[in-house]
């Protein structure tokens, strides 16, 4: 299994991520009809995953917002497609529920990056983690204090 990270660009919050994801599925986002990715919430990148396979036996795409990553969404397909310009891309079919992660720092970079289980950051809002609780802001405060 292998995951991906990728910057959330022009996303402020986790919840601007769900309003957006919401509009999308319901086809008012970006003109498109929502049937893409069969109504679930999807992104398109320029390069195809070399590592698909692996990506698909269960990873993620995780997300950097505001220079931290903090959730995860389960990949469930990538297939090819093509732009509105015409070019090859590929989508990135993900499912709907998005999952909060320990905030952990992250410097900007293009596209999307590769990520082993071994390095992602783990859930929040297991039966002992108390900073599953805590609202967004103070997570990211406390993460850029490495406290948590």
């Amino acid at each position: 299994m292998l995951h991906l990270v990728k910057l959330a660009v022009g996303i402020s919050s986790l919840d601007d991520l769900a309003h957006r994801q919401r509009t999308m599925m319901d086809g008012a986002g970006d003109g498109l009809d929502g049937t893409r990715a069969d109504g679930r919430p999807w992104l398109r990148t320029r390069m195809f995953p070399r590592r698909a396979e692996e990506i698909l036996a269960g990873g993620s795409l995780y997300r950097v917002i505001g220079g931290m990553i903090l959730c995860r969404q389960r990949v469930v397909d990538i297939r090819p497609d093509v732009r509105e310009d015409g070019a090859a891309c590929a989508l990135v079919v993900l499912a709907p529920q998005i999952v909060s992660v320990a905030p952990r720092p992250m410097r900007p970079f293009q596209g999307w990056r590769y990520l082993s289980p071994a390095d992602a950051p783990p859930d929040f809002g297991g039966p002992t983690d108390a900073g599953g609780t805590l609202p967004e802001a103070l997570r990211r405060e406390l993460a850029g204090l490495c406290l948590i």
